[in-house]
């Protein structure tokens, strides 16, 4: 098959579903030779702050001098961001005969994979292709029963932080997601939590105990001297001074600790890594769609926030950045998640909304985020096309001389760049 016949079958109705276990990712594997058991990995899992996570982490380690793997999801402009080795995705050609060679097996299976158990395996199979020395590897939702969970113990797995997402799958307590995300630690791995609920840390350290794995925390009371602009963002942590990030948002400096202090845990695992690596890696680390700017006067950015966690964050960073100023909103949402918890959240900094419905089954319609904006004293107006909704938004904000924020699900950041002309 070609690229795009891959596609096509990758996205094909037949794996269209999201069905916990592990049973069928054993057995894909297991037919196609166990690829996983030939990777060292770094697993990571967390409701929020996996992705820039991962992407420091390989900047780090390609700094350092490994071609590092690195699995991760959703993708935002094209397929291949989701399997890359030394910040270089997958090659259309290499993707189309990977694909080929793993759908014999996927299609002899009587219970078939789901598309994410699939596009596992052809990530593990890419990796062991290519030798890469360790892979860092984002689950996609959960983790115990999360078809990445098929490895063996990782080098070090990694909880990024727990809040409340995914509800109908994961459980509608803080300890219950925990429990979930902890599924990824193994007997003969270190763990790396990065805080936030007491309740969630007591079950981590729990699991942890019972595998006997050491586990760390992050000592955020290190970070210092943050500096927010639009141009970048500075630092200190521990010894580190002057650390520099070209990834926006008030939160990344915490994820960069979280990335320096699983540095030195996997210096203790044997991986070598000089602190000239951590210091270029992060200051060349790349993450579409999180905090980004994208065009200057008026200021656009997009931001991927699509839970109330996320939107916490974005919400601060806003401030941070713009502590006098409210801005134009461009915002569509999964209709499962916690709307109305977002648009409270949003309401105090938004002059205005435009509401589109995003190019998703799950989308909420634009009609009714509309109304629920509206409902908490926010003017908006719902768009058919999101191409008008930039337009008027755009407008609007360089009226007004204030910022614009496209925020909620990353499934609309490629459209809205086209619609910004990029």
């Amino acid at each position: 098959m070609n690229y795009q016949q891959a596609l096509a079958y990758i996205h094909s109705v037949k794996w269209q579903s999201s069905r916990p276990g592990l049973s069928r990712i054993t057995e894909l594997c297991a037919r196609i030779g166990n690829p996983q058991d030939s990777l060292r990995f770094i697993h990571v899992a967390g409701t929020n702050g996996k992705g820039s996570f991962c992407a420091m982490l390989e900047s780090v380690l390609r700094h350092a001098g490994y071609q590092a793997g690195m699995f991760t999801s959703p993708y935002v402009e094209r397929f291949e961001e989701r399997i890359t080795i030394g910040g270089k995705p997958i090659l259309p050609d290499e993707l189309a005969e990977i694909t080929s060679y793993v759908a014999q097996y996927a299609d002899a299976m009587e219970d078939h994979p789901t598309e994410f158990e699939l596009i596992t395996a052809i990530g593990f199979e890419y990796f062991k292709r290519r030798q890469c020395r360790v892979v860092i590897l984002e689950t996609g939702m959960g983790g115990r029963l999360d078809s990445t969970n098929v490895i063996a113990a990782p080098i070090l797995a990694v909880i990024t932080g727990i809040a409340l997402d995914h509800t109908e799958y994961l459980g509608d307590t803080i300890e219950q997601i925990a429990t979930e995300k902890a599924g990824i630690i193994k007997e003969g791995c270190m763990v790396l939590y990065g805080g936030g609920h007491d309740a969630a840390e007591e079950v981590i350290l729990s699991r942890a105990k019972e595998l006997r794995c050491p586990c760390y925390g992050v000592d955020y009371s290190l970070l210092r001297s943050v500096r927010l602009s639009i141009d970048g963002t500075s630092f200190g942590y521990g010894r580190y001074e002057d650390l520099h990030l070209s990834l926006l948002g008030s939160y990344q400096p915490y994820n960069a600790a979280r990335v320096i202090t699983a540095v030195e845990l996997l210096r203790h695992g044997g991986v070598k890594v000089t602190d000239d690596a951590v210091r270029i890696g992060l200051a060349n680390a790349r993450w579409t769609g999180r905090f980004e700017l994208l065009e200057r006067n008026p200021e656009v950015f997009f931001d991927g926030a699509h839970n109330p966690e996320g939107m916490e964050q974005a919400i601060r960073s806003i401030r941070g950045y713009y502590p006098d100023k409210k801005i134009a909103l461009v915002m569509g949402v999964m209709r499962d998640k916690d709307v109305f918890a977002m648009i409270e959240q949003c309401a105090p900094i938004c002059a205005r909304a435009f509401t589109v419905t995003p190019d998703n089954p799950r989308a909420m319609a634009a009609g009714d985020l509309a109304q629920s904006f509206a409902a908490v004293g926010v003017y908006s107006t719902a768009y058919a096309s999101l191409e008008d909704a930039v337009h008027d938004a755009r407008a609007y904000a360089g009226k007004s001389g204030i910022p614009l924020f496209c925020l909620g699900s990353l499934y609309s950041y490629a459209a809205f760049k086209a619609a910004l002309g990029k």
